[in-house]
């Protein structure tokens, strides 16, 4: 029995393939050997000594060759601070919520096979590894119980009692609620984007965040109750999209990950190109030489500071931080931290009968859009205790079934509400710390009694029992943004219509604080979809 030089070859090649691992790894084995298609048979006769193998009667070969690869000391590749400084790249990502995820994976995708290098740098440590309620020791409360821990989330500020930040990889889409609508075109109609590309872009995001109209399929709750809303009044009611993968594990796929994050679009980057990434790594200026970027100041936990070179820079930190970093930047913007937008939110508890619900009684999961007559939103979720049955967690049978609606109110975008910082007060890293000016304006407490007695209107449609009503802390909602709006004008607007800073070359901004306005309705699909368009436009604008 010979042994063929193919055969070898293969082996070869099924060893790499089997540890995702180039065949030229193999061949460094044997530094003599540079090339995988030459003398392939040398370099397996030449391998240090192995105990042999027998095959058949009369044939040894030797074992396979020891897999040695370095170490991965957590669960996403890091890089060091010092080890980026000596780098210089040709994009760096500020955070890794939503905004800045998205713009990674785009520029990933799009780069695959260009030999670009891209940087990301986190505020925030290692925190999940994917969304908390995918996480089966989690359930709706345990998961607001460990998001409201101030070892996870911080207040922002007294005039924004209910809003908190989160600083950790993949932000404050470890904990969201994956409803993801699009817009409506009464809102977006006076952006400086059209519908078209728009709705392009939209396309786009739920493709890749898995976005979903079958969430609550099979479910009773939401089929008797969504007809009901519809018959009765309330005809643009439908089933709340969401952002969760239904599919099953199939053809060696493992899914596992229902919920979206933006740790997905963190692996779906690097599977496409690796980037380098710090975490504890607070970005806290940018640096521009004549009107262009040059990079980005970033201060360790020990408060040593880097200086991480690149021509261009996404900021992606949130509404808060972002145009926090523009402003200690010196950078210049009428606009810049103004306009801080939020929504107003209420909370409606109310019964249902339970035998008005064959089985499976399933979930609750319908949503009445903003329309241009009714600026607000509705959401109703249910049944107690949660927004989301975990797999060990039994559901005790009621005679009610108790659903709740959150509902959120469009709020103006007022110049004087806004993010600034007073130079004298700095923080532990040598930023002016965070200062929030916000308040309802009059039209706001008109559109929150509005949707009050809407929500007395759709419980009766629905045939359910309204128990209380009650207004959340501003802030509350989550749902921050536009504090460095796109527009066409720098007196009214912080970036352009793709989110470059007016008059900085190099300066993109993709998170929630580009938003032109807010609306009524979730922002993150809106986010999502805006960021995927700025990426495009960088890598367009540097062929």
């Amino acid at each position: 029995m010979r042994i063929r030089i193919a055969d070898i070859h293969d082996t070869l090649r099924s060893i790499a393939d089997i540890n995702n691992i180039p065949i030229t790894y193999l061949l460094s084995l044997n530094p003599r050997i540079t090339d995988p298609d030459q003398n392939l048979a040398g370099m397996i006769m030449n391998l240090p000594p192995a105990s042999d193998t027998e095959i058949g009667n009369d044939v040894s070969v030797p074992l396979c060759p020891p897999v040695q690869l370095p170490y991965l000391d957590n669960w996403i590749p890091l890089v060091s601070l010092e080890e980026m400084e000596r780098n210089e790249y040709d994009v760096i990502v500020v955070g890794t919520g939503a905004g800045g995820g998205a713009a990674l994976w785009r520029l990933c995708e799009r780069w695959e096979h260009c030999g670009k290098r891209i940087g990301v740098v986190e505020a925030g440590d290692l925190l999940l590894q994917t969304h908390a309620v995918n996480i089966a020791t989690m359930n709706h409360e345990r998961v607001r119980a460990f998001f409201l821990n101030p070892k996870v989330s911080e207040p922002v500020a007294p005039a924004l009692p209910g809003a908190r930040q989160l600083f950790a990889l993949g932000g404050r889409t470890l904990f969201w609620s994956a409803v993801t609508p699009r817009m409506p075109l009464s809102e977006t109609e006076t952006w400086p984007i059209s519908p078209k590309e728009l709705n392009g872009y939209y396309s786009i995001a739920e493709r890749v965040m898995n976005v979903t109209n079958h969430y609550d399929i099979g479910s009773s709750l939401t089929n008797v109750l969504l007809e009901r809303l519809q018959e009765n009044g309330f005809s643009e009611s439908k089933s709340a999209p969401r952002a969760v993968n239904l599919e099953s594990s199939r053809l060696g796929l493992i899914q596992s990950n229902v919920y979206f994050s933006s740790i997905e679009f963190l692996a779906a980057a690097l599977n496409k190109l690796p980037y380098d990434l710090a975490v504890k790594a607070r970005a806290v200026q940018v640096i521009t030489e004549q009107g262009k970027v040059s990079g980005v100041k970033v201060v360790s936990p020990e408060r040593k500071s880097y200086f991480l070179r690149s021509k261009k820079v996404i900021l992606s930190a949130n509404a808060y931080q972002t145009p926090r970093i523009l402003l200690n930047s010196g950078i210049q913007g009428e606009a810049i931290g103004h306009y801080l937008t939020c929504h107003s939110k209420l909370i409606a508890l109310a019964a249902a009968n339970r035998s008005d619900f064959p089985e499976p009684l399933g979930i609750l999961n319908i949503i009445t859009p903003q329309t241009a007559e009714k600026p607000y939103q509705y959401q109703w979720v249910g049944p107690d205790p949660g927004r989301a049955h975990q797999p060990y967690q039994e559901i005790p049978f009621h005679k009610q079934v108790m659903i709740e609606a959150n509902i959120f109110g469009k709020v103006e975008a007022r110049y004087e509400n806004k993010v600034y910082v007073i130079p004298q007060l700095t923080d532990e890293y040598g930023m002016p710390k965070l200062q929030v000016s916000f308040s309802f304006s009059q039209k706001d407490v008109e559109i929150i009694r509005r949707m009050t007695e809407e929500a007395k209107k759709m419980a009766l449609a629905m045939k359910v029992d309204l128990i209380s009503i009650c207004q959340r802390p501003a802030g509350d909602d989550f749902h921050d943004s536009s504090t460095c709006r796109m527009g066409n004008d720098p007196a009214t607007s912080a970036t352009n219509r793709y989110g470059q800073i007016h008059g900085v070359s190099g300066l993109y901004v993709a998170d929630n604080s580009v938003l032109p306005s807010n609306g009524a309705t979730n922002p993150t699909l809106t986010t999502v979809a805006l960021a995927i368009r700025t990426a495009d436009y960088i890598v367009e604008m540097n062929k």
